[in-house]
């Protein structure tokens, strides 16, 4: 995006969410002004920006109206590190589950991708030019001897290219290595076959320490790492194909460029003071009607664990200490069953904003089907055009299926924009399968009788709606 993300203006934040989010303006605009109060943050004195708490937001509203989708979204405008957890996967600290800490954890794992496939991207043009050269001094000798260059190493009047966009002219032979490379860059040499040595990824100590479930151990996580680097890394011999070694060598070479400690420093930073975590079926945990006893004294003990990490407080990474203070929490929920005043008090105190999403309509239905860059229309035109089908909807059609997703979310459980895949799918079932054994002249037309006699069956038997949509 051409323009710095960090410093979008709210207005400019709800308006790259209107390219995949239809409708919900109050949530749009209430994290568009979080996220600018991050940017704000970050320019006030040293020592009053310590004293700025993010203000954590709960959205309310029932599935499939776009919750996650803006959280989502909303990380990618930031750069910034985002991991989605459910609130229900937790439990309270002495019972079988998850940790609350690890969702700390894993938000400083993403953090580190990020900036790790940042610096790589930085470095890509170093990394691939020594890939190439890798390869061409594999395919020099076997070139040689198969073909002669001698005509092409006539001196001609042509342009080169070079790697980085730069166009040269002039009446000069090429060197044997400059047509190699020409014609490696060409695609020429795709799909012969090489053997390169590469860094082992696997780690066998972690097999021996941790077994299938070592992942769920950090301490066995970090000694593997340490003895793994006790003994060196393994190299290996590979045999693959020349535009898979290119990629394998280069991804070698930045490895062997870029500062994993430096990462892991920004990694960290980046977490403490961009990073979001969206915590989904928030409501899950929350006790109705004040009961206590049975699953509930488990809920009310995860939100009494959740607590001190969305207040703000130290997490042992094996990358180091992380703070919370400065993280924001998204918090979701439908709320069917409790509402937001179940929570724990101390909870509901540190998410001061709060946002109702409203439920699907018709027209919603209708503008998700086409308005948004991702519409599902274009999704599906463009999966058939692979197989040389042109798709054509008709506004009948298109006004077909949004009356059909919002009739059986009234009748049956309401799912949101989620019936509408559901919807679509069952409509190009027949035409999905027989695809690749049509040659259609004409443009396929989903016209709004199309759509009824495909879904004629299912929408007469109630039952069967129930099962199939």
């Amino acid at each position: 995006m051409a323009t710095d993300s960090r410093a979008l203006t709210p207005r400019e934040i709800v308006e790259q969410l209107d390219r995949y989010i239809v409708g919900q303006d109050k949530a749009k605009r209430a994290v568009a002004v979080a996220l600018r109060n991050r940017w704000r943050r970050q320019q006030v004195p040293d020592e009053l920006r310590d004293e700025i708490m993010p203000k954590n937001i709960i959205m309310i509203g029932p599935t499939g109206v776009g919750k996650t989708e803006i959280a989502r979204r909303l990380s990618k405008l930031a750069r910034a590190p985002f991991f989605k957890v459910e609130a229900s996967k937790f439990t309270e600290v002495g019972y079988v589950g998850r940790d609350v800490e690890s969702m700390v954890r894993d938000l400083v794992e993403i953090a580190i991708n990020l900036v790790k496939s940042e610096a790589e991207e930085r470095v890509a043009h170093r990394t691939r030019q020594a890939a190439e050269l890798k390869i061409l001094e594999l395919l020099k000798p076997r070139t040689l001897e198969r073909e002669s260059l001698d005509e092409r190493q006539k001196p001609q009047s042509t342009f080169v290219v070079g790697y980085d966009g730069t166009v040269e002219s002039g009446d000069k032979p090429k060197s044997q290595v400059e047509l190699l490379q020409e014609r490696l860059r060409r695609g020429d040499f795709d799909d012969e076959w090489v053997e390169i040595e590469i860094s082992d990824a696997s780690n066998p100590i972690m097999g021996v320490l941790g077994g299938g479930n070592a992942g769920a151990f950090s301490d066995v996580n970090e000694l593997g790492n340490v003895l793994g680097g006790m003994f060196g890394k393994q190299k290996r011999r590979r045999k693959m194909k020349v535009k898979d070694a290119i990629e394998a060598l280069a991804k070698e070479e930045a490895h062997r460029l870029i500062d994993m400690d430096e990462i892991t420093r920004e990694a960290v930073q980046l977490t403490q003071q961009n990073g979001i975590i969206f915590i989904d079926e928030i409501d899950k945990v929350a006790v109705r009607d004040g009961r206590s006893g049975g699953p509930d004294v488990s809920r009310e003990g995860v939100q009494r664990d959740l607590l001190p990490i969305v207040e703000g407080s130290s997490v042992s990474t094996k990358h180091g200490i992380v703070k919370t203070d400065h993280i924001l929490f998204i918090a979701a929920g439908a709320f069917h069953v409790s509402k937001p005043s179940d929570l724990i008090p101390e909870l509901q105190g540190r998410f001061p904003i709060r946002v109702e999403l409203e439920s699907l309509t018709k027209h919603d239905f209708r503008r998700i089907l086409t308005e948004p860059d991702n519409s599902l229309t274009r999704q599906y035109t463009e999966l058939l055009k692979t197989e040389d089908i042109e798709v054509v909807f008709e506004d009948d059609a298109v006004d077909a299926i949004s009356e059909m997703a919002f009739q059986v979310n009234q009748n049956l459980e309401n799912i949101g924009a989620r019936r509408l895949h559901t919807i679509m799918e069952r409509i190009f079932e027949t035409i999905s399968f027989d695809a690749p054994d049509l040659e259609l002249a004409e443009p396929f037309v989903v016209t709004r009788g199309y759509v009824q006699d495909q879904l004629s069956d299912i929408m007469a038997d109630e039952d069967l709606t129930r099962y199939i949509l």
